[in-house]
């Protein structure tokens, strides 16, 4: 269902129903997809364009946060199925969606081919020539309906997030929080970093965090999951815990233990803000719907101590 604004958020089917969203943005009959899913959901992102009356060549753009693959990995598919879109991606995303042979190979190795097979399929590249690295700040046109890329590095160094003048709202990938609508309550909506691994850096997600709440938005669209009004609140809370994990991390940066006091830390402190936000047996549900975000978080500030660490020694 597309909202008054022509966005439509997009269910990609990965992992489970309602963790990982694309969007639609629909302008005078012409189209932009932010965000792919993986290879797994490109069916999905064509249904959506079928129930919205939208022809594939009707489609003008699709705008890539950042290249992790429950983001991305369905970009070169889902381009052979649009003959007019280009691509926009981060510079530092382009060369990985031109040739993403080593983006392959490296999640391969982390899940196994099996996994790979079953959660991503296949990455198919994107000819060069359908494909723009945006620079800070630029502007995608769409149907006169400026769409501006922003470089929003923290949970990634080629993270942008795109600015909608028109609905005075933000696609924010991974960088603006996770946020299940499970764990919404009458207080709104309850949001966590996402901090996972390999180029967590802290201050630049509070910097970018605080550049989008510069602009005072409506609503931020997150691609986990949905769209979330209140946003003031919400990026004061992820300052919040940002500054929260890395009080919790630093004391542990040689501990022998210190993944599972990592995990155990951030579970308690993902519960007890729960608990405050009127999240009903938070002991039991956040574990059970958070394990897989806290594991990953965990690992994220494992390699952000590690690189603090070696610079500090190289210093």
């Amino acid at each position: 269902m597309s909202d008054s604004h022509g966005i439509v958020t997009i269910d990609t089917g990965y992992q489970r129903t309602a963790f990982c969203a694309a969007y639609l943005v629909v302008e005078a009959g012409r189209a932009a997809f932010i965000d792919s899913g993986t290879s797994r959901s490109v069916p999905q992102l064509l249904a959506a364009l079928d129930t919205h009356g939208v022809p594939r060549e009707a489609v003008d753009w699709v705008v890539l946060t950042h290249v992790h693959l429950d983001h991305a990995g369905g970009a070169g598919g889902l381009m052979r199925e649009l003959p007019n879109a280009t691509l926009v991606v981060h510079p530092r995303g382009a060369p990985h969606m031109i040739d993403p042979e080593r983006l392959s190979a490296s999640a391969r190795a982390v899940y196994g081919d099996e996994e790979f097979e079953h959660s991503y399929g296949a990455l198919l590249p994107v000819p060069a020539a359908r494909v723009v690295a945006a620079d800070d700040g630029h502007v995608v046109e769409l149907a006169g309906r400026p769409l501006a890329c922003v470089h929003t590095p923290g949970h990634a160094l080629h993270h942008l997030s795109v600015w909608d003048a028109r609905a005075r709202s933000w696609f924010s990938g991974d960088v603006f929080g996770i946020s299940y609508r499970e764990l919404d309550t009458a207080r709104g909506a309850f949001v966590i970093p996402t901090s996972s691994p390999v180029q967590f850096d802290p201050d630049a997600m509070k910097a970018s965090v605080h550049r989008m709440l510069a602009e005072a938005p409506a609503r931020v669209y997150l691609t986990h999951f949905g769209g979330v009004a209140d946003c003031q609140r919400l990026g004061t809370d992820l300052i919040a815990q940002v500054d929260a994990m890395v009080a919790l991390a630093r004391p542990l940066a040689q501990a022998p233990d210190r993944h599972a006091r990592l995990v155990a830390g951030l579970e308690a402190l993902y519960v007890e803000r729960a608990r405050r936000h009127g999240v009903k047996d938070a002991a039991q549900v956040i574990p059970a719907l958070l394990g897989m975000d806290i594991e990953l978080n965990a690992q994220g500030l494992a390699v952000w101590l590690d690189r603090g660490f070696a610079k500090a020694t190289a210093g």
